[in-house]
């Protein structure tokens, strides 16, 4: 782990996964906002197992960038996983979490800085509009959003990304957390502590394809549902219950039928089609409570939550 030592202003820690089209510029426009605001800043580029040339960018901007630091994953971990790796060697009183795909604004930076002066210890992003995205991921970003606030039990703001600020004891109580399905953003909702947002109209990513697939996209939502709500087991319970009295009900009623009035049921349709509702019902409650299982079978495998391959800061990485 890091040293937790925090001597610099302000840290920006961004995760980088097929990024070469927009790491230049990036680059330019984040230090020219850093430099503005204060001299001593940091930014830490997390390349997540990238097989284009990212890595070798960010190498040549932290041999000509003594503020610039890199952390080259071993392999492709996933977005949450290098955003974890990054807080965990930050030294900012202060950092901002950012994509590097240039849909999250450098320039707005400063607001966020400004607002985390004024006392508020997390300062999130909350998307007005969001450019150059599909009917279906827009309308599945929503509808995430407002199930998590029904079933979770967390007030997480809606429509906000991880594009935020965190202040120093934010990153601290993040590293002590030792989930390994990690979602960051329902973590630091659940924290509270001083919160506030500032809107945004998302920009369209200008090179490149986004690195959430519509599997990624769902996994997340899966893994920030299931790891603040037990809302998933209750319905499973409930549709149990429900399965159970109805088959109670037409079991009553066939023997009624074949006792008092002589009259069998028959009907192999029917059997089939309620037996098949019934092991469709069977097989959801399976795999709902083997999702709660295998979370808890990761969190106990002690496995670490990444390997570095390579770095210019120092960490517990075997050469």
């Amino acid at each position: 782990m890091g040293k937790y030592l925090y001597d610099k202003d302000l840290s920006v820690v961004v995760p980088v996964f097929n990024e070469e089209g927009n790491l230049p510029e990036l680059y330019c426009r984040l230090t020219a906002v850093l430099s503005a605001l204060t001299e001593k800043y940091e930014i830490i580029f997390v390349n997540d197992g990238s097989s284009d040339g990212s890595l070798r960018l960010i190498e040549d901007f932290a041999a000509a960038d003594s503020r610039v630091y890199y952390i080259a994953l071993s392999r492709n971990f996933g977005h949450q996983v290098a955003v974890s790796a990054g807080l965990d060697y930050v030294r900012g009183r202060a950092t901002v979490i950012m994509d590097a795909d240039l849909q999250d604004p450098p320039e707005l930076i400063p607001e966020l800085y400004g607002k985390h002066t004024e006392g508020y210890q997390v300062v999130y992003v909350r998307r007005r509009k969001r450019e150059g995205e599909s009917a279906f991921k827009k309308i599945s970003a929503k509808l995430f959003y407002r199930l998590m606030r029904r079933v979770a039990r967390i007030d997480m703001p809606m429509d906000t990304g991880d594009f935020r600020l965190v202040d120093h004891h934010i990153v601290s109580c993040l590293r002590r957390m030792p989930e390994q399905s990690k979602f960051l953003r329902g973590q630091i909702a659940w924290m509270g502590y001083r919160q506030t947002g500032i809107e945004l109209d998302r920009p369209e990513r200008k090179h490149g394809r986004s690195g959430y697939s519509v599997s990624k996209m769902f996994a997340l939502a899966f893994d920030g549902i299931t790891g603040f709500s037990n809302k998933p087991l209750e319905w499973v319970s409930r549709m149990g219950l429900i399965v159970f009295l109805i088959a109670l009900a037409v079991i009553i009623y066939s023997l009624i039928r074949h006792y008092i009035y002589h009259q069998t049921v028959e009907g192999w349709t029917s059997i089939i089609a309620s037996s098949m509702f019934i092991g469709g019902i069977q097989l959801l409650s399976i795999g709902v409570i083997g999702s709660y299982i295998a979370r808890i079978n990761k969190n106990t495998d002690n496995r670490p939550l990444y390997l570095i391959a390579d770095s210019n800061i120092e960490t517990d990485s075997e050469e």
